[in-house]
């Protein structure tokens, strides 16, 4: 008892003794306060755990650094060893479906204008410089004191006047439509065969001049006919008091209507003005409300004019220094050259033949007529459609010339589905009449009837069903660009000859 008496105090001396000790370590320390000496102990404390969680930051990044490497390396193994192929077609196969060849388009237009570079230094070097601007207005006036071509234009004016005073006297029944019809047609045969009577009469008509007046009054008896036809459909529905006109359009109702400009119905269309509107717009097909464009585009209106006034220099040129060299001479009879000499020369003709038959086309279905419908604010400017992906005949000459297409089907060959004529016979008589009037601008202006145009535009016929049942897909294209490229150098190679034979021959003999 008495130790553990003894014990008890001495025991509480250690721990007092301790808490001491433990009291004296946040006492002054040279002469540092307790707070400071404690802040460093912590520091201490404090850069050890730092150093300590760099040590584990690293070895972690290691860890990671280490097994992203082996995901890595086991990545690269996995595709090595995967399969490097697949089921899938060449690109140059139709079952790709690849369709962007826009390199290998620029490498034929390179290629193509590399090769006629060649041609055309060539004939630099052997003609010299041939185009003569001069030149160009004397093959339309032969005598300054003598237009012909120019007077046969403005006496079309009175065909344009004989048809409107026609349909004045009908629309307020002072002619029953017999006589309507009668005095159109006379009038239609007339502007017909008068052109053409004083081209082959009058010596001082060049067959340039003939051209271009046998090609307007062709256009003004189209353009008359569908006037005919479209008034005389007013007329009926007049008669019938039907709400529509189901032929076409020409006298809308209401919801056809657009924007604020005036409509007109039947026979308010009979005017002065409407009638010349209608015989300057782009267009074969007559309405009495055309689709109109809100305003005229002046930038748009000068770029199509600066490629009309382009391509026209460009055509002339191309035509004196490189075609009409070619022509010259192939002014030989064929009877005279065996074939391999006859092949040779269609040939050198084919080429500068289709690149300028290219440059017409813009020239005129692009910028001519875009020019006349921004001009007089004509909406409708599908003047033809992608024909140079033409798989068959047919389509081609359905989306070559889109004002000729129209008035072909709204005025021929509808009419006479409708006459109970089977389509194979409706489309016969549409290319019939295409080859009566491609051999009337051609023979006429000559002065020489040989029916080349004539047997080239119903050669069309045949051609159109062989390619249509024994060709597809680019084949038929092929077979279409090979019939325009061959096919109209083959029709110049033939009146050429006769042209020299007719000629040439009988100044010589």
């Amino acid at each position: 008892m008495g130790e553990s008496d003894g014990n008890g105090p001495l025991t509480r001396r250690r721990r007092a003794t301790f808490s001491a000790g433990r009291g004296a370590s946040l006492a002054p320390v040279n002469g540092r306060s307790a707070a400071a000496f404690q802040g460093t102990h912590a520091a201490d404390t404090s850069s050890k755990d730092g150093g300590q969680r760099k040590r584990d930051r690293s070895l972690e990044t290691a860890r990671t650094t280490s097994k992203s490497e082996k995901k890595k390396r086991k990545n690269d193994i996995s595709d090595t060893l995967s399969s490097c192929h697949k089921t899938q077609q060449s690109l140059l196969s139709s079952a790709s479906g690849y369709k962007n060849y826009r390199g290998v388009l620029n490498w034929c237009v390179v290629m193509l204008v590399l090769s006629n570079a060649r041609l055309f230094l060539e004939n630099l070097l052997r003609y010299g410089i041939l185009v003569d601007p001069i030149q160009v207005i004397s093959l339309f006036l032969n005598d300054p004191y003598s237009w012909p071509a120019a007077c046969l234009v403005i006496v079309s004016n009175v065909f344009i006047l004989v048809a409107l005073y026609t349909e004045r006297q009908l629309s307020k029944g002072s002619f029953s439509e017999l006589s309507g019809f009668l005095v159109h047609c006379i009038n239609m045969a007339i502007m017909l065969t008068f052109p053409a009577a004083v081209v082959l009469l009058v010596p001082s008509v060049t067959p340039v001049g003939g051209v271009f007046v046998l090609g307007t009054y062709t256009i003004l008896l189209l353009k008359l006919y569908s006037y005919k036809d479209v008034n005389m459909w007013c007329r009926e529905l007049s008669n019938v008091k039907a709400k529509k006109l189901a032929r076409s359009l020409s006298c809308p109702s209401a919801q056809h209507l657009n924007g604020g400009d005036g409509q007109v119905c039947y026979p308010g269309n009979l005017t002065l003005r409407d009638m010349y509107y209608f015989v300057f717009a782009p267009t074969l097909c007559y309405e009495l409300n055309f689709p109109r464009s809100p305003t005229v585009r002046m930038s748009f209106l000068l770029r199509r004019l600066f490629e009309m006034l382009f391509f026209t220099q460009l055509l002339v040129a191309l035509t004196q220094q490189w075609m009409i060299p070619i022509i010259q001479s192939s002014m030989k009879p064929l009877e005279d050259m065996d074939l391999s000499r006859m092949t040779e020369r269609l040939l050198r003709l084919a080429v500068p033949n289709h690149l300028l038959w290219l440059m017409f086309f813009y020239w005129f279905f692009h910028s001519s007529l875009n020019f006349t419908a921004e001009l007089l604010r004509f909406g409708d400017r599908q003047f033809y459609k992608d024909w140079w992906n033409s798989e068959s005949v047919t389509y081609f000459w359905q989306n070559w010339n889109i004002p000729v297409h129209k008035w072909c089907l709204r005025h021929f060959y509808k009419p006479l589905l409708r006459r109970g004529f089977s389509k194979m016979v409706s489309q016969s008589a549409v290319f019939f009449l295409s080859a009566f009037f491609h051999e009337y601008l051609v023979s006429v202006p000559l002065r020489m009837f040989r029916l080349w145009a004539f047997m080239g535009m119903m050669a069309q016929l045949p051609l159109a069903w062989f390619v249509g049942h024994f060709l597809r897909g680019n084949y038929g294209n092929a077979a279409v660009w090979m019939s325009l490229i061959i096919g109209q150098p083959f029709a110049v190679l033939m009146y050429v000859h006769d042209y020299y034979v007719l000629h040439y021959r009988q100044e010589t003999g």
